[in-house]
């Protein structure tokens, strides 16, 4: 169905990369410290209506992550995101590109999340 709808793409995950889900709050500012402390990231989708951030990290290196407020998505999971036409305020979109193979490492990303910075924000959220 996503492939009926244009400038969206469906992506099989699980197959050289997986995907941590967090919601938008946490991961926004994850990004954000991510940037400052010079980590190369990955692919990251910002699914603004759901309010929902995706990061795309190495195969089978995020599996047990029950300790934090994300979600692990792996093989026979789908991704449907915007090519890079259909990018808007409403949608969301791709909040990093990079036009290499560069994936967000879980160790620095599960860092990220654990930053007092974010956990301050996560008790605010919970």
């Amino acid at each position: 169905m996503a492939n009926d709808v244009p400038g969206l793409r469906l992506l099989k995950v699980g197959d050289g990369w997986d995907v941590v889900r967090t919601s938008a709050e946490i991961g926004l500012l994850a990004l954000a410290y991510l940037r400052c402390i010079g980590t190369p990231v990955g692919p990251v989708l910002y699914d603004r209506p759901n309010g929902l951030l995706y990061y795309a990290v190495p195969t089978g290196t995020a599996t047990s992550w029950d300790d934090l407020p994300v979600r692990h998505l792996s093989t026979n999971s789908w991704l449907v995101a915007p090519g890079l036409e259909l990018l808007d305020d409403w949608f969301g979109g791709w909040c990093e590109l990079p036009d290499d193979d560069t994936l967000t490492d879980t160790e620095a990303l599960r860092a990220a999340l654990q930053h007092p910075y974010v956990a301050t924000a996560l008790e605010t959220v919970r």
